[in-house]
This record gives C-alpha cells, sequence and structure tokens, in this order.
C-alpha cells in the first residue's frame, strides 16, 4: 500500500485528543476540499508492505494507532492492515472522508470509524454517502467541519434528522473563531461536542511530526 508517512505525535481531534497516537498517513484522495490541510498527501508516498508498516511503528511505545490520508479506504489492503493491527492489540482508529462505504469496517472490533460529514463550504459535499450514517456504532464518531453560519446549518439538520448512536463533533476550519460556533451550540442546545485541533494550537500550521 501506498504510505505518505508514519509519525508519532498527539491525536489532536476527537475522543483520543490529546492522547499519544502513531499516525500512519496513506497516499490519494478523491476528494479535493476547498480547506484541505494535507495537500501534500494527494499523490507523495511509497509502497509499503504491512509487515513493513508494522515493523516501522513497533519502535513507539504506543498502543494507539490513527490510519488517515488523503483517503486511507482507498487502500486495497486497508482491511489487512486493520487487522494485522488489531491482532497486534493496537486500538485503531480509521479516519474516512465519508465518500466511501464503511461497511466493510463495521465488522472490526474495537476499531473506531472516524467519520467526516463535509459541509458546504468544503465543495466536496455533495460526494458523501449518507447511508454511513446508519452502519455508525456507539465508540465510533462523526466530524463536521465549519467554517460558517451555512455549514453550521447543514451540519445541525443532519445530526437532527439522523440522531447518530455515536459522538458527533462540530469542529470550525481553522482560522474560524471557535467561540462563534460554540455560541451556536449553546444556543441552540445541541448534544454535539465542540472539536478543536489540539495539534494546530500546540504547534501550529508547519509541524507535521
Amino acid at each position: 500500500m501506498k504510505i505518505n508517512e508514519i509519525f508519532y505525535s498527539l491525536q489532536g481531534e476527537g475522543k483520543w485528543a490529546g492522547c499519544p497516537n502513531i499516525f500512519i498517513r496513506a497516499s490519494g484522495c478523491n476528494l479535493r476540499c476547498s480547506y484541505c490541510d494535507t495537500k501534500y498527501a494527494y499523490e507523495d508516498g511509497k509502497e509499503m508492505s504491512i509487515n513493513e508498516i508494522l515493523n516501522k511503528i513497533k519502535k513507539y511505545n504506543c498502543q494507539y494507532v490513527c490510519l488517515t490520508g488523503g483517503e486511507p479506504l482507498l487502500q486495497e489492503d486497508i482491511l489487512d492492515l486493520i487487522n494485522s493491527l488489531l491482532k497486534k492489540k493496537y486500538n485503531v482508529v480509521v479516519e474516512t472522508n465519508g465518500s466511501k462505504s464503511i461497511k466493510n469496517l463495521i465488522k472490526y472490533k474495537p476499531l473506531v470509524i472516524s467519520l467526516d460529514i463535509k459541509c458546504p463550504s468544503s465543495d466536496m459535499h455533495k460526494k458523501i454517502q449518507f447511508k454511513n450514517l446508519n452502519l455508525l456504532r456507539k465508540d465510533d464518531q462523526i466530524k463536521f467541519i465549519i467554517k460558517n453560519r451555512e455549514d453550521y446549518i447543514y451540519a445541525k439538520n443532519i445530526f437532527s434528522k439522523h440522531n447518530p448512536v455515536c459522538d458527533v463533533y462540530f469542529q470550525p476550519v481553522w482560522g474560524v473563531n471557535p467561540k462563534i460556533i460554540a455560541e451556536w451550540i449553546i444556543s441552540d442546545g445541541l448534544n454535539v461536542k465542540l472539536n478543536l485541533q489540539l495539534h494546530k494550537i500546540i504547534w501550529g500550521l508547519k509541524k507535521r511530526v
């Protein structure tokens, strides 16, 4: 499979925010979000076998692994990698952009599926597979990336319509004042969590590892 980078850092988003994680970033993405902060993963990377990946990550004293991208579900061997990681007793989260079906992931436990739902400002919201929302389990999570009021209303309506069983995070596009979105959430009494990109708050935009 084609891997853009493997590194060890703090998870900045979602339920594992603040926890040390090993990040395995797959190359390639089928979306082109307007605010994408990982454009370097569109093409760059090298082919690695699952054994090469496992050998590389074992040097880190950490049992939490984040499979991210790009879009990891584009990789033909992604299920084999997930299975291998779980057999090694790693705790694994898969971050997916919402455009690919997750039906082949839900059999894996204790795998966490982190599903993005793109809002209008991404210019990619029409490519999302909403049937994925019905497949999510209690320990999974959903992230809405929000830039403006239109995005917020879009996310709020989807949340209200589908009433997902898992945690839901509203995350401002980097540079948007989180206070604004926080006040909207409080005003509407939504049962969602405000998510900030902790890694960017600590290290800024330039640090990748």
